[in-house]
């Protein structure tokens, strides 16, 4: 079984900047983040697969850069220039080969509030 231990994370004004990490417990293929705002789907945030380039979501392209270290089995999302519509829980997301299949582990979720 696969652990992930997120920190970050908390209240900052509009424009401001916070920054996410994530351990995992093993060495995963694809590491990521998603957030989910209230009442609304939980959504991909960005993530990135061994050997690519992250992939972002449009909505924070330019303001979040995601960086991974592979040795260490982690990933950290920084956040720039934050937005109100940026609340929500976010959570990282880690894949990984068992046999044949691609298996999903979650974090427990960490709060984002933006707001003056």
């Amino acid at each position: 079984q696969v652990q992930l231990v997120e920190s970050g994370g908390g209240l900052v004004q509009p424009g401001g900047s916070l920054r996410l990490s994530c351990a995992a417990s093993a060495s995963m293929s694809t590491m990521g983040w998603y957030r989910q705002a209230p009442g609304k789907q939980r959504e991909l945030v960005a993530a990135i697969t061994n050997g690519a380039t992250p992939n972002y979501a449009d909505s924070v392209k330019g303001r979040f850069t995601m960086s991974r270290d592979n040795a260490k089995n982690t990933v950290d999302l920084q956040m720039n220039s934050l937005k109100p519509e940026d609340t929500a829980v976010y959570y990282c997301n880690a894949r990984r080969w068992e046999g044949i299949y691609s298996r999903a582990y979650w974090g427990q979720g960490t709060q984002v509030t933006v707001s003056s």
